[in-house]
């Protein structure tokens, strides 16, 4: 079973070049568009890449992230009426899962927030939706008093994941890394550079994503694969960071939640902080929770042979119910799996129903989530 390189990477448009582009190019990385960037899918493969982060360490550059600050004495209020998630506990050096919520409840897109201190926030939001959240955000913040800045420019992202994450970062910095908790960052120096480090991911494995100086980008890639050389530490690219967030089930913007899926629909009810007090979408989520869901996202299996792809349809007796969001096989598993939104009564692990996968229905069942936990 090999796993596929997905169409879904492939966009059209201005193509942009994160400051890692050469070192890339050089190390003969398969380069696709993706939400306008010029980026590595894949290195040595899919496979090996998955898998070595799930056994040793795995490379990414994810400097085509966003990032914006919110700075001022309103920050914190204004962060509170654009995010359906609790703010106010954060302490500075804690990070967040989040999203940014339209009226309706739905995704305007997922994010960080970083707390660097009273009244100065750090934003990491989707390449591909950077303008889009600029746009809404400084829509929004007519009236309070703070600042938002787009940095993204000023940034390179790199991020270190996998079981030897820590061993190999810590030749390179004098960040206390051993002490460091999950979502939690440090301001230190890596290889000379200053940066932020965190300790936070997207594949569901351990690890640090480092945020440098845009300008220093090769001088922390290249330094951070020599230290990683002896640990068996590997670039890896989008195809890679996309199973392994399927593994973990970590949603996907523009797969999974968008501005037509609720917080309560996509499943993640525990970013959501109703008591908080007034914020963008509030209102039209005490309605649904209060009414009930009709749908809700969930995490399957395929019986046969056959991957479940985006937008292919979930079948019950013979009649469509809903559509896969996500899915792939599973590296590391070593199953077929997926996301797909369906109606409540098929929603307890163990329903059985079918995916469309060109004219023939593959047998699925749901199964709980996520499908891959890392041992602690």
């Amino acid at each position: 079973m090999v796993a596929r390189v997905s169409e879904e990477f492939v966009t059209e448009g201005e193509i942009q070049k994160t400051p890692l582009n050469r070192a890339h190019r050089e190390a003969g990385a398969r380069m696709v568009s993706f939400s306008g960037w010029d980026l590595p899918i894949q290195y040595t493969g899919v496979i090996d890449e998955h898998n070595a982060v799930r056994t040793r360490a795995g490379l990414f550059d994810v400097s085509h992230m966003g990032e914006v600050d919110v700075l001022g004495r309103e920050a914190l209020d204004f962060l509170q009426y654009v995010t359906c998630n609790d703010v106010s506990r954060l302490a500075a050096g804690r990070i967040q899962y989040n999203a940014l919520t339209t009226p309706e409840g739905t995704f305007v897109d997922d994010l960080l927030v970083y707390k660097r201190g009273d009244d100065d926030y750090l934003l990491v939001i989707n390449a591909g939706n950077t303008p889009k959240d600029l746009s809404w955000l400084h829509y929004h913040a007519k009236g309070y008093n703070l600042r938002l800045e787009d940095v993204s420019p000023r940034w390179c992202q790199i991020a270190l994941q996998g079981p030897r994450s820590q061993e190999i970062l810590t030749p390179l910095t004098e960040a206390p890394l051993a002490a460091m908790k999950y979502y939690t960052f440090v301001q230190g120096d890596v290889s000379g550079v200053p940066c932020i480090v965190s300790r936070t991911g997207y594949t569901g494995e351990d690890g640090f994503e480092i945020y440098g100086p845009a300008d220093a980008a090769e001088t922390l890639w290249y330094a951070i694969l020599g230290a990683g050389a002896p640990h068996g530490l590997v670039p890896a690219g989008l195809a890679a960071r996309d199973t392994l967030r399927l593994e973990a089930k970590m949603a996907l913007y523009g797969n999974d939640i968008d501005d037509t899926t609720t917080v309560l629909e996509a499943d993640l009810s525990w970013i959501l902080k109703l008591e908080k007090g007034e914020f963008l979408g509030r209102d039209a989520l005490l309605a649904q929770k209060a009414a009930g869901l009709t749908r809700r996202l969930v995490g399957f299996e395929t019986e046969g042979r056959a991957i479940a792809r985006h937008g292919h349809k979930a079948v019950s007796d013979g009649v469509p119910v809903g559509i896969v969001t996500s899915g792939s096989f599973a590296p590391f598993l070593k199953k077929n799996i997926g996301l797909a939104y369906l109606p409540t009564g098929l929603t307890p692990p163990g329903s059985r129903f079918s995916i469309d996968i060109r004219g023939r229905e593959e047998p699925a069942v749901v199964v709980p989530t996520p499908f891959y936990t890392r041992a602690r």
